[in-house]
Order: C-alpha cells, then structure tokens, then sequence
C-alpha cells in the first residue's frame, strides 16, 4: 500500500497500470531488472515511485539531455526533489549539485553515461547513499543494436562502486536477443525481464501504397482528423513537406536536430498547445514528448527498423482512443534503402581518409590530440573537402564506436553573458520584465560581472515565468546598447579525440563495430521492408509483437489486413449495402454521422464500415460533418 499511496499523492492515479506494481516490487527487494514497455506505458512511474520509498538517491542514466530537463521539471513540479548534470554545466555548478547529492538534497540525480569517465564525479559517487541505479533508453548498450551508444558500456563499471545496489533498465524497443545482451552488458546477478505487452488496441496500423506520397499524405490528413506527427528521414525533405503543407493552408510546423534550441522549444510547445495541428519531422523529434491525443503518425519515408517504426507509431493514441499509424510505401524502398545501407556503412578507404582530413581541419597532429576536444563546423568541413554531409556523419560514427573520436551533435551549447556595468547602471534602465530577469540571473549565476558565465535560459524561464523567446529578446537588447554581452546558444558539433592521432593506414575498424553491425542493420531492414509490404495476409500487429518475440493467436482486427479480411469474409454484402447506402445520403448533403438514417442495417458493422470508407478516400470529416470526398463527389 505504501506505493500506492505514494502514487496518488504525488501523480494522482487511483492504480497502477500494467506491469508498473510488478516492476516496483522487483526493483525494491534488490533484485536486478530488465523493464520492457511499449511508448507510453508508463516506465518513468517504475523507478520514481520506488525510489521515493527507499532512503538514498536514485542514479538515472539517461543519454538525452531534454530528456533529463524534462523529467528533472516533472518531479520538481510535483514537489520532488531531483536535478542533472549535464556537459553544458560549469565545474562549479556540477560540484555544487554533486555535494549536495551526498548530503541527501535530491531524491533523483540524472546524468550522462559519459559521466562516469570523470575521475572526479566518481569519487563524489563513492560518498553517496544510493537506493539504485535505472538505466533509460538500455537498448543503447547493445553493440549491434538500432541505437547504440559506446558510453553505455561503462555503465556496469558503477558496480564495482555500488555492488549491493539493484540496476532497473528500461527500454520500449529490445528483441530477446538484445534483452539477453542488456542483462550480460549490465552484469545482471539473474535473469529477470519483466514485459507488458506490446499489444496497442486502439492503435490501426495500415501500409499505403502510393504513386505520389504527398498525395498520401493529404489523404491521410483528410482521413483522419486531429494531431498529427509526419516523420520524414531528411531535413530537406522535412522543410520541403512543411512547406507544401503550409501553402496548402494547413496549420503545420517543423523539427529536426539543426535547429537551434529556441526555434526546437517554441515550435515543440505550439504544437503540443494545439496551436498547430502538425508536426512535420525527422526522427530527432518525439522522445520523452508525452501528448495524449495524437491521432495520426504518419511515416512517409520507411524507417531504418521495426525498432524505429514502433517507437515512433507508439506515438498516437497514449490517451486509448482510436489512432492511426500509416505507413507510406510508393514501390522504392529496396533501391533507398540500398543507398542508405552504403550511406551509413561507408567503405574502411572512406573512413580513414576523413580521419585525416578530419585531423587536418582541426590541427591535430599525428601523435597528439589525447582527449583534446574542438568545436567543429561540419557544414565548412564538407564544403571545403566536398563531402556529402550524410555520408560523412555516418563515418564519424564509425570513428567513434571504433573509440578515435567522440562525436557531440545531439545538444547546444549554453548561451554565454557578462554583465559590463555595475549593477545601480544596469537596474536604472530596466522594465519590470527585465528587473525579473536579471535579478533571477543574479541569484543562480555568481561571477557574472566578472567574466562569462554560462546560462540556461529554459530554467530561467521556469524561474520567471517569461518565455524563452522573450529572455532572449531582453538580453538581446541590453546586448544592443552594450550594458552586457550576450552570446546566445548555437548548434555546433565538438570533436574530442580519444587518443592520439595515428596515421590514416593505421585506423581500423573491429568487426563488432562495422561488419557485425551492417550484418544486424541488413537483418532489421529485412524486417521492416516485410512489414511494408502491402499484400500481405497476416495482421500487422501480430507481425509486430512476433518481432518482439511476443507470441499470440489474436488478430488485432482493425489493422487494413485485418479490416480487409473482415469486408471480404464476414459481411461482404452488409459492407456493400451499407456503404452505398451512406454514399446516396451524402451526395444530398454532408451530415453528422448520428444523422445517418441506418434503419434496417447491423449496428455493429456501422462504425467499421465508415472508419473502411475513411480509409478509402470516399468521405472524409469536415469538422463534425461526414462529406463525400472530391473524387466521388465528381
């Protein structure tokens, strides 16, 4: 009962769902254990409300800093007591919070695997008192997996350190192989994997093939009202589709990783606001986002994995009403994804000769360069040395799993301010919003009127209830009229060489690092262009949970194989009456489905037999109306 009463005061849930209870008793009796939950079934839950009721700090991995930042403000809101580390942070910011962490301040302290390489923070985590340790996103520690990061490797190290305390890893995507590898990676005392079902009954998962996918995009769009999530593979492709959209006059907006933090925060809160319907984006969106009331995630590029898909598609439908997961084929696949195949695992001649031009562009000599890190313009790098940028990524990758180099992309960096006048100058002109700000930065920030120090502008922003567009703005102006300087954040990737500069010929690459992992990467994408077949016979929930080594006999009934076999096998002259009957009264005028005269038909196919038109392209909902669409109105 003491978590359940945990639960209800702090997150106001009556329950536990699914496997939640289990997992929490499993992690507090000390025993190690491997969590696998689908997208939005509640993982975060498993390991915050345990810890609550142990004594000691709980370490969380986690390889995503948003991530951190937005689990670290739901706790904090909550009136938890929790806080990150991240590499945006000054020494004395990270020691403060480590010597706070000894002396019980946080009940959960986030951080980077990448920590643990620091000979200071582990002595600080010596002196700790910790209930245990969760590992999120563990799918990263395996090798050849769709998503593997090297620093999860020294994750395990921490039980030299903590030998008594239990390890929770977390994942919503692992085949049975790679939960066998998560346990060994993690040095598991037993098997212990604990798996709800992947089952989603109210998500539909339907294949399209299309001659033109814009065309069905729009009828996806059209199809099925209410939010919206495109993933696309490129960022042209993301901005050339955001375009089209918005020309057409749809309420639509962009992500991916190139923007800069502000543009990512302001277009990721209009969207979730509702503001805007859709979300055109690449797969750098969506993580740790938690909007119930996705209807529609449309893929319109094929994903690189089952892994991939699933996580993405889990998207729609968190708030258990109906959804749609699309997938969107036009007959390519095999030749894209035979181009990508080559793209990421480029030839061991490629790779070497962008070690060294790598190390020319960055100054670093043959035999120097150990854990030197440089800020690197990879966009002047590949224009200078005619590289195409995705191809070249996909080396640097290479490189770093090889363990040369450590490659930063995924973050940007803080912005940076010095206040140039004394503090009487600078209050003498300010408003009221800038007062807020300053004095909440005078507060948080010591030496700033003596040199740069680095600033956060999303806790700002917690802190004095302005935006974050407004913060900028404000030190953007004071900036202007030179009362301080102000260097905003920016998105440029750092390179820190792991070891020291050898000649090119020398480099090489481990078979676990390129030929073991193009051979699991050649066996997902098999995977996923079987799922995207569009004549198969078999429901593609099925094949997904088979894919996950779930096994079950029970057809989702409402995937497009599903539904297809239904209108073929189980009613097929109902479907057909019923649906000219419905098309006849929509050529009068559009109606609201509960106006439909349907004396006479079977209740229970009614429903089915709209979603099937939907679907089809034959009516379409304008507002709360039903109308026939143009093709059959014509």
């Amino acid at each position: 009962m003491q978590y359940l009463s945990i639960l209800r005061q702090y997150w106001g849930y009556n329950d536990f769902r699914g496997i939640q209870r289990q997992v929490i008793e499993s992690i507090a009796a000390g025993r190690d254990t491997l969590c696998l939950m689908p997208t939005g079934g509640g993982k975060s839950i498993t390991f915050q409300v345990p810890a609550l009721a142990l004594k000691g700090v709980c370490i969380v991995f986690t390889p995503l800093i948003a991530l951190m930042k937005d689990q670290v403000e739901a706790l904090r809101h909550r009136g938890i007591k929790a806080a990150y580390i991240n590499s945006h942070m000054s020494k004395d910011e990270v020691l403060t919070i480590l010597d706070n962490s000894i002396f019980g301040a946080y009940k959960f302290l986030y951080i980077s695997p990448e920590r643990l390489s620091s000979e200071i923070f582990v002595n600080k985590l010596r002196r700790m008192k910790v209930c245990f340790i969760t590992v999120d996103e563990a799918h990263c520690i395996c090798q050849w997996g769709y998503d593997f990061r090297p620093s999860f490797l020294h994750i395990a190290d921490i039980r030299d350190i903590f030998p008594q305390s239990a390890i929770l890893a977390l994942t919503a995507t692992a085949t049975p192989e790679v939960a066998c590898d998560i346990q060994q990676k993690l040095r598991f005392r037993g098997d212990n994997v604990l798996q709800m079902s992947f089952m989603r009954k109210n998500l539909a998962y339907i294949v399209r093939r299309e001659d033109s996918i814009l065309d069905g995009v729009l009828h996806a769009l059209e199809t099925v009202p209410g939010s919206c999530i495109i993933y696309t593979r490129s960022r042209q492709k993301c901005y050339e589709l955001w375009e089209l959209l918005n020309e057409l006059g749809e309420t639509v907006t962009y992500y991916h990783a190139g923007l800069e933090g502000l543009q990512k925060n302001e277009r990721q809160e209009r969207w979730l606001r509702g503001e805007v319907r859709i979300m055109v984006a690449t797969n750098a969106f969506g993580m740790g986002i938690d909007k119930p009331d996705v209807r529609l995630v449309l893929h319109a590029d094929i994903p690189d994995s089952i892994e991939e898909y699933f996580q993405e598609a889990g998207r729609a439908g968190r708030d258990g009403e109906k959804s749609y997961a699309i997938l969107l084929t036009d007959g390519s696949e095999r030749k894209r994804i035979s181009r990508r195949l080559a793209q990421k695992f480029p030839k061991i001649d490629y790779v070497r000769d962008a070690y060294e031009l790598l190390c020319c562009f960055l100054n670093v000599a043959v035999g120097d360069g150990m854990l030197v890190t440089r800020e690197f313009n990879i966009n002047s790098f590949c224009r200078i040395y005619g590289y195409h940028y995705a191809t070249f990524v996909c080396a640097l990758d290479l490189l770093d799993k090889a363990g040369y180099i450590e490659y930063h992309d995924e973050e940007d960096a803080s912005s940076r301010m010095h206040i140039n006048v004394t503090r009487p100058e600078l209050f003498r002109v300010l408003d009221s919003s800038g007062k807020r700000l300053i004095l909440s930065v005078l507060r948080h920030y010591g030496g700033i009127f003596i040199d740069y120090v680095f600033i956060d502008e999303d806790f700002l922003s917690q802190d004095t209830g302005l935006s974050a567009d407004e913060i900028y703005q404000i030190l953007l102006r004071l900036s202007q009229r030179h009362l301080i300087s102000f260097i905003p954040r920016k998105h440029l990737p750092r390179i820190t060489f792991r070891c020291r500069r050898v000649d090119k010929e020398k480099v090489c690459l481990p078979s676990l690092v390129y030929q073991d992992r193009r051979t699991h990467y050649e066996q997902r994408v098999k995977a996923m262009l079987q799922y995207a077949q569009e004549d198969i016979n078999y429901c593609r929930s099925r094949m997904l949970l088979h894919y996950f080594g779930e096994k079950t006999d029970q057809n989702c009934g409402i995937c497009d194989v599903c539904t297809h076999r239904k209108e073929q096998i189980q009613f097929p002259d109902a479907y057909v009456a019923l649906r000219l009957h419905i098309l006849g009264q929509l050529q009068q005028r559009p109606l609201n489905p509960y106006d439909l005269d349907l004396t006479g038909f079977n209740p229970d196919i009614v429903e089915y037999v709209i979603d099937r038109m939907r679907a089809d392209g034959e009516i379409s909902f304008d507002g709360p109306l039903l109308k026939l669409s143009p093709k059959v109105g014509s």
